[in-house]
C-alpha cells in the first residue's frame, strides 16, 4: 500500500486503525478471542465517530480552500471562506481572505486602467492596427476604421485586403513594411502626408505587428508657416530700419525742394514718397500675417456675421442642417470675418460672374462647412498646390498674402481649409470649423 497516495482523511482512519490494533493487541491474551474481537471492533467505532467530529469542520474549511483556489485558477477572487478559529486551518483562511481582497483590488485596478488605456487608444488621432502573425486584425481604433475607410469593427479581417481596398498607396507602404513617410490623396486636390511605424512585438507567447500612422500634413504646414513668419519678420525688420531713414531723408528733400521751386524735384519726391507708403503698407500686411495673435473663441452666429458682410460684399448664401441647432460656432469673430472677406475679395477678383458668387453652410454632426463658390477660372493643378503658401500670388498687384491668412485663421481655430476646381466652372473653397454642444 502506498500511504503516501492517500487522502488525509484515509491517512487518519488508517492511523485510527493501527492505533486500536496496537492497543487491543494485548487483550488477546487474557480474554476469549471473540471478547477481544468485539472489543477491539467497539473501540475502532468509538474511535471513528470522536475522529469524525473533531475533523468534520477541518475537512469542510480544507475543501473550501480547494474551491477558493479553483476559483483564483480561473481568475474568480469573490469567494471568502468564513472558518475565523484561532488554529493553523483559521491563519491558513485568514491568509487566503486576505490574498483574495488585495487580488480582487487589484484585478478591479488592472480594469480601470485598461477601460481608460482602451479609452485612450480609441480617442488618439493616431491611427493604430495591431495584427496576428497571419495578418489578421486583432485590434483598431476609430481612427485606422477612418484611415481604412471602414464603419465596421476590423477585427478579424485581413490587414491586406482592407488597405488594398483603402488606397493603392496605402497598400504599398504596409506591404513594404515601411518605416517613414508616404502620401495620400485627401479631399480635393490635397495630398495627407503620414507617418507609418510598425514593429514586431510578443503577445501571449505569439509575435504581433503593430503599426502606428500618424498624420503629418497639418504639422508639416504649421512649420512651413513658422519658417515663413520667421522669414518675414526678419524682412520686415530690415525694410523698416532702412524706411524710416529715407521718409526722414525725403521730408528734409521735400522742404529744399519747395525752396528752389524746382516742379521735377517735386515730382520725384512725390514719387519717392508715394512708393515709401506703399512698401510701408506691404510690411505693414505681412506684419500682420507674421504676428497673428491666438483666437479669443465666442460664439458666433454665422446667419447675423453673413448678413454684416452682404452690405459690404455681393453674394448669396444657404444654410442647412438645421436640426443641429444646438451646436454652436466657437470661434474669434473678428479672424472669421477677416478669413470670410479674404475669400470673398478673390471669388469678386476671379473674372466670372458676380452674381453666381454663394457661400454655403452646412451644419454637420462635429463641424461646420463654409463653402464660398465663384463662376470664374478657376486654378490649375501647380497653382492649387502653391496657393495657399505665402509670397504665392499670380496677381500683377499681389502679395501672395491672402490665401495664406486663411489658412493660418483656419488651422488656429483647429479647422482644415481645401481648395477645388468645380465641374460647373469656377473655385470652390471649403472650410470646416469644429463645432460645440450648447
Amino acid at each position: 500500500m502506498k500511504i503516501l497516495g492517500l487522502s488525509i482523511a484515509q491517512k487518519l482512519h488508517l492511523a485510527l486503525f493501527i492505533a486500536v490494533a496496537t492497543v487491543s493487541a494485548p487483550v488477546f491474551f487474557f480474554v476469549q478471542w471473540q471478547t477481544g474481537l468485539l472489543v477491539a471492533l467497539s473501540a475502532l467505532c468509538v474511535g471513528v465517530i470522536v475522529l469524525r467530529m473533531l475533523t468534520r469542520k477541518l475537512f469542510a474549511g480544507l475543501q473550501a480552500l480547494e474551491s477558493g483556489l479553483l476559483n483564483f485558477k480561473d481568475s474568480d477572487f469573490s469567494t471568502l471562506l468564513a472558518y475565523q478559529k484561532e488554529d493553523e486551518l483559521g491563519r491558513l483562511c485568514r491568509l487566503y481572505n486576505e490574498a483574495a481582497q488585495q487580488l480582487r483590488d487589484e484585478k478591479q485596478w488592472i480594469y480601470q486602467r485598461e477601460l481608460m488605456l482602451d479609452k485612450v487608444l480609441h480617442s488618439a488621432p493616431q491611427a493604430l492596427l495591431l495584427t496576428d502573425d497571419k495578418g489578421i486584425v486583432v485590434f483598431s481604433n476609430h481612427s485606422a476604421k477612418t484611415l481604412l475607410n471602414c464603419e465596421h469593427n476590423l477585427e478579424g479581417m485581413k490587414l491586406d485586403s482592407l488597405a488594398q481596398q483603402a488606397s493603392p498607396a496605402l497598400y504599398n507602404a504596409l506591404s513594404g513594411e515601411m518605416d517613414g513617410l508616404f502620401e495620400l490623396p485627401g479631399e480635393g486636390e490635397d495630398k495627407q502626408t503620414w507617418h507609418l511605424s510598425n514593429g514586431e512585438l510578443l503577445l501571449n507567447n505569439q509575435f504581433h505587428r503593430l503599426y502606428i500612422f500618424k498624420q503629418l500634413t497639418r504639422e508639416l504646414n504649421r512649420q512651413e508657416v513658422a519658417v515663413w513668419k520667421k522669414v518675414i519678420r526678419i524682412i520686415s525688420h530690415e525694410l523698416n530700419n532702412s524706411l524710416g531713414p529715407i521718409s526722414s531723408m525725403l521730408h528734409s528733400g521735400k522742404i529744399l525742394a519747395n525752396k528752389l521751386e524746382d516742379t521735377r524735384l517735386e515730382r520725384v519726391f512725390s514719387t519717392i514718397d508715394e512708393r515709401i507708403r506703399h512698401l510701408t503698407e506691404f510690411v505693414q500686411g505681412y506684419g500682420k500675417f507674421a504676428k497673428l495673435p491666438a483666437p479669443r473663441l465666442q460664439p458666433v452666429v454665422l446667419s447675423e456675421l453673413l448678413a454684416q458682410l452682404q452690405t459690404q460684399w455681393q453674394f448669396n448664401h444657404t444654410q442647412s442642417g438645421e436640426l443641429l441647432a444646438h451646436k454652436q460656432l466657437l470661434a474669434d469673430a473678428p479672424q472669421l470675418e477677416q478669413l470670410l472677406i479674404n475669400l470673398l475679395k478673390n471669388a469678386h477678383e476671379s473674372g466670372g460672374d458676380v452674381a453666381a458668387i454663394k457661400i454655403e453652410v452646412t451644419f454637420q454632426a462635429k463641424h461646420v462647412l463654409l463653402s464660398v463658390n465663384d463662376a470664374g477660372q478657376g486654378m490649375s493643378e501647380h497653382i492649387m498646390a502653391n496657393a495657399l503658401i505665402p509670397f504665392y500670388s499670380t496677381k500683377s498687384s499681389g502679395t501672395g498674402l491672402g490665401l495664406a491668412l486663411c489658412r493660418e485663421i483656419v488651422e488656429a481655430h483647429h479647422g482644415d481649409i481645401h481648395l477645388k476646381n468645380r465641374p460647373q466652372g469656377g473655385l470652390c473653397v471649403e472650410v470646416r470649423l469644429p463645432l460645440t454642444t450648447v
